[in-house]
């Protein structure tokens, strides 16, 4: 048909069906949804079927089906294209006897082994009488023919029949509606569902019939809608007459209809409404079942499309005109076939049903819930049922069932107080404001409504009318009488009327109000009495205007409560407790006024006065935190604002006026940094050594005034200037008091903002860069100084990592990242011929390859002025380190701090050697040498050292060595002391690391030796080894001379019988082997006890004998005078045995 080739350019993917299908099942109402599909109804429905879409786009109600001949209604089969017309009586008494039927099945008694038969009849019951209402649908589009008035021109008996039809349509649709009765009629029924064992949903024949009935509702609109679009004209009944004599028409009875079918699902929202407690009214919804809600749908939309395209009301104007009924007191308007409704509470019925029946609005044509749905408007019911809220002239207003629990919670904060009067000015609420909100609040977004409109329609008369008749409610009276609630719908109600029109004058009326308080009651709500104050503070901020009015009493009250806040430092819990919360609500409030506003006046700095400085010294650490918080959020605005200040002047058309007024800005700007630095840095100075301000945050705190220095020089203070960043950096970040944690973290944010470092570079300072390498080297050797209070063994065999935080390891691993990048840093491994180095991940790795590049650097050095100028720069990044490893060296000393200090140390002597060689730098090599490795507890010879002092020692001593034995061959001028300083180390610890046994592999062990073992040049060895060698000559010189005089003690003139036994088995022993060192030290011996070694002769001359023997070369000449040597020293016997030696032929 033509109508059907002309929608066919409507059809949208959502609408097309399946065209492969034979027959598609017709939508129905049902609760059978299954919701893990996310689904909001069944997908049989009208809404998820798209048979809605289709309905209002007037496009065949189901293209697939009905396209046989015949058709089969009812058990009967019918020609398609005719039966409505030749058989429409008869069909229709057919459905009216199928629908007798179900009823009579839904009285059977329905337990659970009959719940199967009878879902099945009664189902197929259900279908038969749906499909027939869709085929009169299909009828309709697809065949019916609009009538054509030709005059008396005789037509076909048929024709005439199928120009009667649409009335006997209408007629046949007003009976079916007499003979179903209302929905509100149907007896109680169980909408809930049995389940058989293989899960299939069983529902009992009343549940068909109640969803049978919801579907004929529905259907008859849907055909009555289609005759009138169909025929573009008035049908009239010939059967039956309207309520008012008149006869019936397809748009009176769809009036009719609708209006009885509002009737009934309000009738069945009200039993629901009655039996729901007023705290649950929101939770509980006015459907007792999901096809209930469908219809409501499906009701909003048709006929809402029926108001745009003809002269039809639209879906509020039809309920509320079914709604105004539950107010008239008598029933003589209404009309007979109108059921008549009664509620208890129709006022608080109407709230609850618009609340709920406009949530309906979400849903699209096809069911799918969309948020952003335009929400036709109500306003004009709303307005009236605002009216019978308030009947009586000053009367609470009140709706039985919103939640009371709004107005006993007091807002936390000022901003969520003014967010809360902001969201009450939108013009378009929230859906859900009915159910998160109380009704006060709803009452403020109807005022903030009301004096909007009337203000854009009218101008400012109707707010002074409003404004009048609101102040004339608060007076002295009035405002004693407020309680906690009170107070709190007080501040809510003016700042409303502040947002909306005159802030300054609201908000004076409001201190004015404040003044009538008595003190008892200033002293229990003044939190609450702060936060309203505070939150007309931020509105004035939000708005761009002066805060002076309200910053100076603000201020004022905030000073006096700081001083009390610092007399009762030592006072019970509970009363800090009290002035903290006022304290807090100002400084979280000034925080939000600073962020919040687009500029600076002068009143911005009054409300930084020194109630601050008063308030730093009472805090304890966790409201410094909060303190210090705030202090860093309103630096970074002044920062921001200024660098937006700058650009703005630095731009080219800036006119004088323009100009001027930016330069007011600035001079605003800078009474505001100077009273940060004023009130607040002094403080931070003063806890520089200090562990009462969190570390991390006195680090931050201090770059972000480093970074205002910079941006505004001019507001540091005078003991500041003239270079006030480089003053706070040296108090900071290169001072060697303070923490290392502190100026790890400083230097951290110091490093990273290049500009600082730009501006630094160019302004001079050449050090800098010397210095904050020095702070590095400082920070990375006290890595372990919070742990020194530990157990001596706490860290051995441990991970060393686990004696550092977590959070100090990782802000030393990115000062050691941003370090590696300072030009100076990159410039020395470029020296020492490093092209690529990539950072190490730990700070001791990456300090071992500094201090070694450093000393690569200077060994290829090639002029004398380039030298001096290394060994200058070198001891400048050392500073003064013995001062920052001495706490490792007191009494309580840590393994990990006793093994990074001595083997960081050992690698500057070791690496630095050349630069020790230098007279400049000795002086420090000396106390280096003295400090770790000759401290007095070392020279105690009697006492054992510390045994984490021993083992850092013996690991790190090979350095030592090393890198002294290369000051003594390289140094500039030959110093005796070097020498000795290196003949005593060796002789100190030669003998403390000697193994338990004898043995040549646990010797070689031996830290003295292995300085011997990884020495790497052939100089140095040689040096070393006889430096060694020397002095153990020396010790075994010293202690044979020790041994000998112990055994000649008691044994008068007569040589000790022990100690010659003794040597008589040293020499038969190692006399064939070490010949030559036995008679040297028997030299020795004939030096201190010569009858010792006289008694001895027999015995050296039978080994020399026995030596000559075994190796049987005859006579061994240098033996001989090696033994002559010492018979030399042993007097008239020592020539007797010489002689006897020349005379022997043996």
């Amino acid at each position: 048909m033509d109508n059907s080739a002309a929608a066919s350019t409507f059809l949208t993917d959502s609408l097309e069906l399946e065209l492969g299908t034979e027959w598609y099942k017709p939508p129905c109402f049902s609760c059978a949804v299954d919701n893990r599909g996310g689904k909001n109804f069944c997908g049989e429905s009208y809404l998820c079927s798209g048979a809605l879409k289709r309905l209002i786009l007037n496009l065949d109600p189901l293209p697939t089906n009905f396209e046989e001949d015949t058709v089969e209604i009812f058990g009967i089969q019918w020609v398609t294209e005719t039966a409505l017309v030749n058989s429409s009586r008869e069909l229709f008494h057919l459905f009216r006897q199928q629908l007798y039927n179900l009823e009579t099945l839904s009285q059977a008694n329905c337990d659970f082994g009959k719940v199967s038969n009878l879902h099945y009849k009664a189902d197929s019951i259900r279908q038969q009488c749906v499909t027939f209402l869709h085929y009169v649908k299909v009828f309709i589009f697809r065949y019916l023919k609009v009538q054509n008035d030709e005059g008396h021109v005789p037509v076909h008996p048929y024709e005439a029949l199928e120009n009667q039809l649409p009335s006997v349509l209408v007629d046949e649709l007003r009976g079916l509606l007499l003979y179903i009765g209302h929905l509100s009629e149907l007896p109680s029924i169980n909408i809930g569902a049995f389940v058989n064992q293989n899960q299939i949903k069983l529902f009992p024949p009343s549940w068909h019939l109640l969803h049978l009935h919801l579907d004929v509702h529905w259907l008859v609109l849907e055909i009555l809608h289609m005759l009138g679009e169909k025929l573009k004209q008035v049908i009239f009944g010939h059967q039956f007459m309207n309520l008012a004599g008149d006869n019936l028409t397809n748009i009176s009875l769809f009036e009719e209809h609708c209006e009885n079918l509002l009737c009934d699902l309000i009738s069945l929202s009200l039993n629901r409404y009655d039996k729901v407690r007023p705290s649950e009214s929101l939770m509980n919804h006015h459907c007792p079942c999901l096809c209930i809600k469908e219809l409501w749908v499906l009701l909003i939309h048709l006929l809402d499309h029926r108001s745009k395209w003809s002269f039809s009301e639209s879906f509020w104007n039809w309920l509320n005109k079914v709604l105004k009924t539950l107010f008239e007191k008598s029933s003589d308007q209404r009309r007979p076939s109108v059921p008549v409704i009664q509620s208890r509470d129709p006022l608080g019925f109407s709230w609850w049903i618009i609340t709920h029946v406009a949530s309906f609005y979400q849903f699209d044509r096809h069911g799918v819930p969309d948020e952003m749905r335009q929400i036709e408007s109500n306003w004009s019911f709303v307005e009236e049922l605002l009216k019978k809220s308030i009947s009586i002239q000053n009367s609470s207003f009140s709706i039985s069932w919103l939640p009371l629990k709004g107005l006993s919670n007091i807002i936390k904060s000022p901003s969520s107080m003014l967010e809360m009067v902001k969201t009450c000015c939108f013009d378009k609420q929230d859906h859900n404001l009915c159910k998160s909100s109380s009704s006060y609040t709803i009452f403020l977004c109807i005022l903030a409504k009301v004096v909007k409109k009337a203000m854009k329609n009218t101008g400012p008369h109707p707010w002074k009318q409003v404004k009048g008749r609101i102040y004339s409610k608060f007076h002295q009276k009035r405002m004693e009488e407020l309680t906690e609630v009170g107070l709190q719908n007080f501040f809510n109600l003016f700042l409303l009327l502040a947002a909306v029109v005159e802030v300054e004058d609201v908000a004076s009326h409001v201190l004015d109000l404040l003044s009538f308080l008595k003190p008892a009651f200033m002293t229990s709500q003044r939190a609450l009495i702060w936060k309203g104050q505070m939150a007309f503070l931020l509105m004035y901020a939000q708005k761009n205007l002066d805060i002076g009015i309200l910053a100076e009493k603000f201020s004022c009250a905030f000073r006096e409560k700081a001083k009390e806040f610092l007399v009762s430092k030592n006072d019970e819990m509970a009363q800090r407790q009290t002035f903290w919360t006022l304290l807090s609500i100002y400084i979280d409030g000034v925080q939000e006024v600073f962020e919040t506003s687009y500029c600076l006046y002068p009143s911005h700095e009054k409300l930084l006065n020194d109630g601050f400085s008063m308030l730093l010294r009472a805090c304890r650490e966790s409201e410094l935190r909060t303190v210090l918080n705030f202090l860093q959020a309103v630096l970074a605005r002044i920062r921001s604002m200024h660098q937006q200040l700058c650009q703005e002047l630095q731009r080219n058309s800036v006119d004088l006026i323009v100009q001027s007024s930016l330069s007011a800005k600035e001079r605003h700007l800078a009474a505001v940094a100077s009273a940060l630095w004023r009130h607040f840095f002094s403080f931070l100075k003063s806890q520089r050594m200090s562990q009462a301000v969190p570390l991390s945050q006195l680090a931050d705190t201090a770059a972000d005034f480093t970074l205002l220095a910079m941006d505004m020089p001019s507001t540091a203070p005078s003991d500041l200037q003239p270079q006030p960043v480089i003053s706070i950096i040296q108090l900071f970040g290169w001072d060697d008091i303070i923490w290392p944690q502190v100026v790890a973290r400083y230097l951290s944010h110091f490093l990273q903002n290049s500009t600082l470092c730009e501006a630094l570079s160019h302004s001079g300072y050449v050090s800098f860069q010397a210095l904050t390498i020095r702070s590095w080297i400082r920070c990375v050797l006290q890595m372990y100084i919070k742990n020194l209070s530990g157990p001596d063994d706490l860290f051995i065999d441990k991970n060393l990592e686990q004696a550092v935080e977590k959070e100090y390891m990782e802000q030393l691993t990115e000062l050691t990242r941003l370090l590696f990048k300072l030009s100076e840093v990159k410039s020395i491994f470029s020296k020492a011929q490093i092209e690529y180095f990539p950072i190490p991940e730990d700070p001791k790795k990456a300090l071992v390859r500094f201090l070694e590049a450093v000393g690569i650097t200077y060994g290829n050095l090639q002029t004398l002025s380039d030298k001096s100028a290394m060994v200058t720069k070198s001891l400048e990044y050392l500073g003064e380190v013995l001062k920052y490893i001495k706490p490792y060296l007191g009494k309580k000393s840590s393994s990990a701090g006793l093994q990074l200090t001595y083997g960081m140390m050992g690698i500057i002597v070791k690496s630095w050697a050349q630069i020790f060689a230098t007279s400049k730098a000795q002086k420090l090599l000396f106390r280096i040498i003295d400090c770790l490795l000759l401290p007095h507890t070392v020279l105690q010879q009697e006492k054992e050292l510390p045994a984490p002092m021993f083992t850092a020692i013996q690991k790190s001593l090979p350095l030592y060595l090393q890198g002294m034995c290369i000051v003594c061959c390289q140094s500039q001028n030959p110093n005796a002391y070097l020498n000795q300083l290196l003949g005593n180390v060796i002789e100190q610890y030669i003998g403390r690391f000697l193994p338990a046994s004898p043995s040549v592999s646990d010797l070689g062990q031996h830290p003295v030796l292995l300085a011997l073992r990884n020495s790497a040049t052939i100089p140095l060895i040689s040096s070393l080894k006889k430096c060694i060698v020397q002095v153990i000559k020396r010790l075994a010189t010293e202690n044979l001379q020790y041994m000998v005089k112990a055994c000649q003690v008691g044994s008068e003139a007569e040589p000790a019988a022990q100690l010659t036994s003794l040597f008589r088995q040293f020499i038969q022993d190692y006399g064939m082997r070490y010949d030559y060192q036995v008679y040297s030290i028997l030299e020795t011996v004939a030096t201190l006890d010569q009858q010792v070694v006289i008694h001895l002769i027999s015995t050296l001359t039978q080994s020399l004998k026995d030596s000559e023997r075994k190796w049987g070369l005859g006579r061994n000449i240098t033996q001989r005078e090696a033994y002559s040597k010492l018979l030399s020293h042993l007097g008239q016997m020592g020539q007797d045995e010489m002689q006897k030696l020349e005379n022997d032929n043996t």
